[in-house]
C-alpha cells in the first residue's frame, strides 16, 4: 500500500467493523465476501490498495481478491511463496507482519505495486493499525471459514442424496443395460461432469457399455464417434486402469481425442472394476468449474465398487433366470416323454420336442447296429422325418467314434466332407452330440441341423443338446437292459440248477461227469470233455451219449487241449476237431468240429477247457454268453475247490505261525478261561500248549504265594489299548496289547493279549532320553506343517524360551522364523530334498534378537512315503559367525587398501615365484591370474635381475631391503623405474616364509627432475645471453659514435661516405638486437600499461630475423594499423610471442615447400586477436600443447615449458590462447 492518512479513530475503527459484519451476514458467497473485505479495508485504512491471497499448500498463492492499484492484474495472479517476502513471512509465522520505509530490493512484487509500505498500513504504521488490520482480517477468516463449511455440507448432503439414489437404483434395477446407465448417469450428477463412459472388456477389445451426458444428443454423438474408432484413446485408458488395478488419473486435452466440443482440457480419471463375468473401467471425463477434489476423487472407487456388485448381482441374476427357464423346459420335456413307454413312440416324441427347445429346424437320433451308425428317429419343421440312413465313414463318424462333440457352422466348408450327402439333404449348420452309456460305450449320436433363427451355434446350444442327449440314453439304456434281463433270467435258472447239482461235488471225477452232462444238455450237443489243468499234472473227464469212454484217450485230449489253450487266450473258439486234436485223436473220437472255452480263474490265469463236439448249429450272441456263463460256472467251482485246499493249508501253516511267534500271546473267552497259547508262552511257564486250555488266566500268571485272582489282570475296559506289565518275579517289562475278536457264533467274544518284551527297549529309551534332555545342541521334532512336537533344553535356551510348553505352544512361522514366506520355504526344501545338511539360518530369539543356527535334519516318512516328522539338530553358531563378519571386515579392509595403494604390491616364496599381487599390475598390463607363480626376476629389466636376486637373498636371510631402485618391466615390456623394498614374512616358528615386495614408481619424478635440471641450465642461458649483450654493447656504442664523428667530417669522400652509412646502418641494427636481447633477458617487474601489440611483435621478429634469413623461412606481416592499444606488460607479452614463434619455426625450418609463418592483429569486439600460422607438420597432440614439460621435441631441444608459459601470461591478461 502506498499511502495513508492518519486519523481513523477507535470509534471509527468499530463502526467499520459493525458494518462488515452486517454486511457479511448478508452476503452468500466467498467471492462476495472478499470483494466487500477488500472494499471496506482499504476505505477504513485511506491506502491505495487492499490484497487477499489463497494459499495453496505447499508453497503456491492465487490472488483471491483485490481493490485499488492494479486490482485487476492481482486477481487470478499465481507465485511461489518465496516471489512474495512478505506474504510467505506472514503464513509462515502465521501472525500479521508490517514494513515500513519499505526496501524495495527486498520485495520486488511490493516494488511492482509501488508500495512504500506494507500490511494495510501508511507510510508510517503503528501498532494499532496492526492490531486493527488483524481483527478485520481474523473476522474474515472466521466469515470464510463458516461459509466453507457450510458449502461443505451442503455439498456433502447432496453427495450423500446420490449416493443413496445410485444405492436404492442398483438394488431395484435387474436389467443390466439400465442398470449400467443409471451408474453413469448418477456418477455425472456427483462430480458435476458433462461426461462419462464406462467399457467392458470384450474378445476383440474395450467396448463403450454405457455413456452419460447432459442430454440424449450428446449421449448419441459420443457413441457415433467411439464406433468410427475416433475414441481409441479412450479405450487404452480403460486398459491402463484395468492393468494398474486401481483407479489412474491422466491430463488430456480433449481435442486431441475429438471430444473438445464436450469437455474441457484438464484431467480424467479412471477406475476399474471386475464383476463374476467380465471387467472393464468408468470414465470420468473433465468438467469445466475446476479439477476434481481429492475427496471428490476418493468417491470415484466407493461408486465403482457399488457398481461392480450390482452388475455381478445382475449378472448371476440374469443367468440364473436362463437356467431356471432351461430347467423347466428339460423337465416338462422328460415329464411328457416319461408317460410313454414305447420306444419308439417315445424317441419320435423326443426328436420332436428336442428341435422344438433348442431352436433347430430338424433334429434327427442315430444307434450305432453292427459296427453302422444310422438314424432310426428324425424329425423335419415338426414333422417326422426319413429313418434308416446309414451315415458313410468320414469325419462325422470319427468324431462320433472318438466321443466327441461335432459342430460345425458351414459343414460344406470342412476339410473331407461328403458334399453328395449335405447336397442331397441340404445341411449347412450340424451339431452332433454322442450317446454314451454308463459304461461309456457307444450307443449312438443325437444330432441337430440348421436354427431356425439363422445364429450361429452357441457354447449354450451344445450345453443343453449334452443335456438331452443324457435323457436320450438313459431311454435307451432302460430298454436294453429290460431285453437283457429276460434273457438273463432264463440262463440264470438253468445255472441255477447247474450250481446246486454241483455245490456238493466240488472234487473228484463225479463233479466233471455230472457238469459235463448237464452242460451237453444246456448246450445240446452229444459229446463234452472237461480238461483240468493241476500244475505239472493235468486230468480230463470225457461225456458221450453211448456213455462210453477211456482213459487213454482222456490223457491225450488234456495234454493237446491245454497246450492249445496256453497259446490261444479267446474265450471261446469253434474250429475242425482234426486242426485241434490231430486226425488220428479225432478220429478216435469220432469228432469233426470242436466248440472250446477257456476255464480261468480270478486273476485270469488257466484252469482248464471245457470242449463241446458236435453241435449241431454254430454259436449265435446268445450262445456265446450262455457258454461263457457255464465255463464261469465251472471255473468258480475249480477255484472254490484249490480255495478250500489252501485254506486247509493255510490254517496248518497259521498254527506253525502262531507256535513260531517270539512274543507270548494268549487268548481267552468272557470267563476269562484260556482257549489258546502260542509255544513261546508254554515254553516259558515249561509246559504243554495243550495243558494250558481252560485253565483261568489268573492262575496262569500267579507267582508264588500271591492269591489267584479270577479275572484277566490284562484285561481293560476298552479293546485295543496298549499297556505295559512288569513281571514281579523276573523284573521284566512287557508291552501288552489287546484285540478282542467275534469268533463263530457258538464260541462268542474272544479276547487275544500279545505280550511283547521291552525291557531292553525301555532302557534304550532311558538313555536316548538323557542324551536328548543333556546334549548341548538343539535337537527338535517337527510335524510336516513345521510346528514343533518336542524339543530339548538346549533348544530352549539357545532361542530364549522360559521352558518347552512355551516354546512348543509358540507359532514357528511368526516367533522363531524371520518371516512366514521363510518358514514356508525351509520346509518345502526339506519336504522335497528329504534331508538338509549344514544348512545356515537366522532365527529370532524371544526377545526378537537374532540367532544365527546350522541346521542338520531328515525327514521322517511312513510306508507310502508321505512325511510323518521333521527331525534335526540346531547349532548356535552366532559367535562363529560374528567372528566369521569381524574376520572379513578386516580382510575387505586390507584388500581395500592393497588394491587401491599406488604402489605394487606382491608376495612371493623362498623360490622367488610370486603368490599374490594387488590389483594395480593392472596398470603395467598384468592381470592378477596372469601374474601368479612367475619369478618375481623375470619383472624386472635384466640388467638389474642380478641385483634383485641378491636383495631377495638378504630378505630370506632375516633382512630388510629398502628404496632398491629398479627397472620394472611392463606386460608389453617397456620399463619404467620403481623404487623397491622387500620385506620378510615369517611363519609360527619364526623363519622366513615369503617375501612382500613393495615397488613405489617413480618414473615421472625422474623424468620432471631432468626437466627441472634442464629449466635450470635453460636460465644460466638466459643470464648469460644478459651479460654477453651487455659486453657487446660497450663497444658498440664506440662504434657507432665513432662512425657518427666520421659522417660529420665534410672532407670524406663519397665512397668512403658510402660504406660508413653501411657500416652505421648494420651497427645501428646490431645495437636493437642487443637492446631487445637486454629486454628479454632483464627480469622486469610486471607493469601494467597501455601497449601497442604491432610495435611488439616488430621488435620480437627483429630477435629471430636472422635465423629467418638464414633458413630462408618467409614471414607475412598483416597488422591492424587501426590496432587499439592494450593493458598489459610488454616485457610478458613480448616472450608470448617470442615463444610462439620459436615453436612456428621449429615447425617450419625443414620444410622443403617454402617454409612460412603468417602474422596478422585485428581488432574483434572488444579484444585484439594476435594469429600466428605456419605450413610446417601441425599440432600432434592439441589438448597436451599447454601442459607443463609436455614436448614433441627430441631430448635437449625443449623444456615443454615454454607454451605453458604463455598460457600463463595471457591468463594473467584477461585474454584466451587457442590452437588449432
Amino acid at each position: 500500500m502506498r499511502s495513508y492518512s492518519a486519523g481513523a479513530t477507535e470509534d471509527s475503527f468499530q463502526k467499520h467493523l459493525l458494518d462488515f459484519s452486517e454486511a457479511a451476514a448478508k452476503t452468500v458467497s466467498s467471492s462476495e465476501l472478499l470483494k466487500l473485505f477488500c472494499r471496506k479495508t482499504r476505505a477504513y485504512f485511506q491506502v491505495s490498495g487492499s490484497y487477499v491471497w489463497h494459499f495453496l499448500p505447499p508453497d503456491q498463492l492465487v490472488g483471491a481478491e483485490a481493490d485499488g492499484w492494479m486490482a485487476e492484474h492481482f486477481r487470478d495472479a499465481r507465485l511461489k511463496t518465496s516471489q512474495s517476502a512478505i506474504a510467505d513471512e506472514a503464513i509462515h509465522n502465521k501472525k500479521p507482519v508490517l514494513r515500513n520505509a519499505l526496501n524495495t530490493s527486498g520485495y520486488p512484487l511490493a516494488a511492482e505495486l509501488n508500495a512504500q509500505a506494507v500490511m494495510a498500513v501508511p507510510l508510517m504504521v503503528s501498532a494499532d493499525h496492526l492490531a486493527q488490520a488483524s481483527i478485520f482480517a481474523a473476522q474474515l477468516g472466521g466469515f470464510l471459514e463458516a461459509m466453507r463449511l457450510s458449502e461443505r455440507s451442503r455439498e456433502e448432503q447432496r453427495r450423500a442424496g446420490i449416493l443413496a439414489e445410485v444405492a436404492l437404483t442398483l438394488h431395484s434395477e435387474a436389467d443390466l443395460g439400465v442398470l449400467v446407465e443409471a451408474i453413469g448417469d448418477r456418477l455425472r450428477a456427483m462430480l458435476r461432469t458433462s461426461l462419462v463412459c464406462v467399457l467392458v472388456r470384450e474378445t476383440t477389445g474395450y467396448e463403450l457399455w454405457a455413456v452419460a451426458t447432459e442430454n440424449p444428443a450428446m449421449a448419441l454423438s459420443v457413441r457415433a464417434r467411439y464406433d468410427r474408432r475416433d475414441l481409441k484413446f479412450a479405450s487404452d485408458l480403460a486398459h491402463r486402469s484395468v492393468r494398474a488395478g486401481e483407479p489412474i488419473s491422466v491430463a488430456i486435452d480433449p481435442r486431441a481425442h475429438s471430444l473438445g466440443d464436450i469437455v474441457p482440457p484438464g484431467t480424467l480419471l479412471a477406475a476399474p472394476f471386475r464383476t463374476s463375468n467380465r471387467e472393464g473401467a468408468i470414465l470420468v471425463y473433465p468438467r469445466r468449474e475446476g479439477p476434481f477434489s481429492a475427496e471428490e476423487k476418493s468417491l470415484l472407487p466407493v461408486v465403482t465398487s457399488f457398481a461392480a456388485v450390482a452388475i455381478s448381482n445382475a449378472e448371476l441374476y440374469s443367468k440364473a433366470r436362463a437356467q431356471a427357464h432351461e430347467l423347466h423346459q428339460i423337465v416338462s420335456i422328460a415329464s411328457e416323454l416319461g408317460s410313454i413307454s414305447d420306444i419308439d413312440q417315445f424317441m419320435q416324441k423326443f426328436v420332436l420336442r428336442a428341435g422344438d427347445f433348442l431352436g433347430f429346424g430338424r433334429a434327427f437320433v442315430g444307434l450305432m447296429d453292427n459296427d453302422k451308425l444310422s438314424i432310426r428317429w428324425s424329425q423335419q419343421d415338426g414333422k417326422p422325418g426319413p429313418a434308416g440312413f446309414i451315415f458313410p465313414e468320414g469325419i462325422l463318424t470319427k468324431a462320433i467314434r472318438n466321443k466327441e462333440v461335432f459342430h460345425a457352422e458351414d459343414a460344406s466348408q470342412l476339410p473331407g466332407v461328403n458334399q453328395k450327402i449335405l447336397s442331397e439333404f441340404r445341411v449347412r449348420q450340424f451339431l452332433a452330440v454322442p450317446l454314451l452309456g454308463t459304461s461309456a460305450q457307444l450307443l449312438g449320436v443325437f444330432g441337430v441341423l440348421d436354427r431356425s433363427d439363422g445364429k450361429a451355434i452357441s457354447p449354450e446350444d451344445i450345453r443343453r443338446a449334452q443335456a438331452l442327449a443324457a435323457q436320450v440314453t438313459v431311454a435307451l439304456e432302460v430298454s436294453r437292459n429290460l431285453l437283457l434281463s429276460e434273457q438273463h433270467r432264463r440262463k440264470a435258472e438253468a445255472l441255477t440248477v447247474l450250481a446246486l447239482e454241483v455245490h456238493s461235488l466240488v472234487r473228484g471225477p463225479e463233479f466233471g461227469r455230472r457238469f459235463l452232462q448237464r452242460a451237453a444238455e444246456m448246450m445240446n450237443v452229444p459229446a463234452a470233455a472237461l480238461v483240468i489243468e493241476n500244475g505239472s499234472a493235468s486230468s480230463s473227464a470225457l461225456y458221450f451219449e453211448s456213455g462210453a469212454s477211456n482213459k487213454k484217450i482222456e490223457a491225450a485230449l488234456a495234454k493237446i487241449a491245454l497246450a492249445w489253450m496256453s497259446t490261444h487266450p479267446e474265450p471261446v473258439a469253434t474250429l475242425a476237431a482234426a486242426e485241434l486234436l490231430g486226425p488220428e485223436l479225432a478220429a478216435q473220437l469220432q469228432w469233426t468240429e470242436v466248440t472250446v472255452a477257456r476255464l480261468q480263474g480270478s486273476g485270469q490265469e488257466l484252469l482248464g477247457a471245457l470242449c463241446l463236439a458236435e453241435r449241431p448249429r454254430p454259436l449265435n450272441h446268445e450262445d456265446r454268453q450262455l457258454l461263457q456263463a457255464i465255463a464261469g460256472q465251472a471255473s468258480v467251482t475249480l477255484e472254490n475247490g484249490r480255495f478250500f485246499t489252501r485254506m486247509e493249508q493255510a490254517n496248518r501253516h497259521w498254527i506253525e505261525i502262531f507256535d513260531a511267534i517270539p512274543d507270548f500271546v494268549v487268548a481267552h473267552d468272557v470267563s476269562a478261561n484260556v482257549l489258546r497259547v502260542n509255544r513261546s508262552l508254554a515254553d516259558f511257564i515249561g509246559v504243554q500248549p495243550q495243558q494250558l486250555i481252560g485253565i483261568n488266566m489268573g492262575a496262569l500268571l500267579a507267582v508264588g504265594g500271591n492269591p489267584v485272582s479270577s479275572s484277566c489282570p490284562f484285561c481293560r475296559s476298552s479293546a485295543g489299548l496298549a499297556d505295559e506289565y512288569v513281571h514281579p518275579a523276573l523284573d521284566r517289562t512287557y508291552l501288552v496289547s489287546t484285540s478282542e475278536v467275534h469268533a463263530a457264533s457258538s464260541e462268542g467274544l474272544q479276547t487275544i493279549h500279545v505280550l511283547k518284551d521291552i525291557t531292553d527297549r525301555r532302557e534304550a529309551e532311558r538313555r536316548y532320553r538323557e542324551l536328548f534332555d543333556n546334549i548341548q545342541e538343539g535337537l527338535f521334532f517337527c510335524s510336516p506343517e513345521g510346528r514343533f512336537v518336542e524339543v530339548n533344553d538346549a533348544l530352549v535356551r539357545m532361542l530364549g524360551y522360559d521352558s518347552r510348553d512355551e516354546l512348543l505352544h509358540c507359532d514357528p512361522r511368526e516367533q522363531v522364523f524371520p518371516t512366514p514366506e521363510h518358514h514356508n520355504d525351509l520346509f518345502a526344501l526339506m519336504e522335497q530334498e528329504g534331508t538338509l545338511r549344514n544348512r545356515e539360518e537366522v532365527l529370532k530369539r524371544k526377545n526378537g534378537s537374532p540367532v544365527h543356527v546350522l541346521i542338520n535334519s531328515f525327514a521322517v516318512r511312513d510306508t507310502h512315503g508321505s512325511i510323518l516328522q521333521f527331525r534335526g539338530l540346531m547349532l548356535d553358531i552366532s559367535g562363529l559367525k560374528a567372528y566369521q563378519s569381524e574376520l572379513q571386515r578386516e580382510r575387505d579392509f586390507s584388500g581395500k587398501i592393497l588394491n587401491n595403494t599406488q604402489s605394487l604390491i606382491l608376495v612371493a616364496d623362498t623360490a622367488g615365484l610370486i603368490s599374490y599381487a594387488n590389483r594395480r599390475w593392472q596398470v603395467l598390463g598384468y592381470e592378477q591370474d596372469a601374474i601368479l607363480g612367475r619369478s618375481l626376476e623375470s619383472l624386472v629389466s635384466p640388467s638389474r635381475r642380478q641385483a634383485i636376486w641378491d636383495a631377495y637373498l638378504s630378505v630370506l636371510s632375516g633382512n630388510q631391503v629398502d628404496n632398491l631402485e629398479m627397472q620394472v618391466l611392463s606386460a608389453d615390456t617397456r620399463a619404467g623405474q620403481f623404487s623397491v623394498n622387500l620385506s620378510p614374512m615369517r611363519d609360527d616358528q619364526g623363519q622366513v616364509s615369503s617375501v612382500v615386495v613393495v615397488m613405489s614408481d617413480v618414473t615421472d619424478a625422474a623424468s620432471l627432475q631432468a626437466k627441472l635440471m634442464h629449466a635450470e641450465k635453460m636460465a644460466a642461458v638466459g643470464q648469460l645471453v644478459s651479460g654477453v649483450a651487455h659486453e657487446v654493447n660497450n663497444p658498440l656504442t664506440a662504434i657507432l659514435g665513432f662512425a657518427d664523428l666520421l659522417m660529420e667530417n665534410q672532407e670524406l669522400p663519397e665512397s668512403a661516405r658510402k660504406d660508413l652509412r653501411v657500416i652505421l646502418q648494420e651497427a645501428q641494427r646490431t645495437k636493437q638486437i642487443v637492446q631487445n636481447l637486454l629486454s628479454f633477458a632483464r627480469q622486469m617487474p610486471p607493469q601494467r600499461k597501455p601497449v601497442q601489440l604491432n610495435a611488439i611483435l616488430k621488435r620480437t621478429i627483429q630477435l629471430r630475423a636472422y635465423d629467418f634469413h638464414s633458413r630462408g623461412v618467409s614471414v607475412t606481416e598483416r597488422y591492424d594499423n587501426e590496432l587499439p592499444f592494450v593493458i598489459g606488460d610488454s616485457q610478458q607479452l613480448q616472450q608470448v610471442f617470442l615463444n610462439i614463434l620459436n615453436n612456428a619455426y621449429d615447425a617450419v625450418r625443414e620444410s622443403v615447400s617454402g617454409p612460412r609463418i603468417d602474422i596478422s592483429t585485428r581488432r574483434k569486439d572488444d579484444y585484439v586477436e594476435v594469429c600466428f600460422c605456419d605450413n610446417g607438420h601441425g599440432i600432434s597432440h592439441p589438448e597436451r600443447i599447454f601442459d607443463p614439460f609436455f614436448t614433441t621435441k627430441q631430448v635437449g631441444e625443449g623444456t615443454g615449458l615454454g607454451l605453458s608459459i604463455c598460457y600463463g601470461i595471457v591468463k594473467e591478461h584477461g585474454g584466451e590462447i587457442l590452437c588449432s
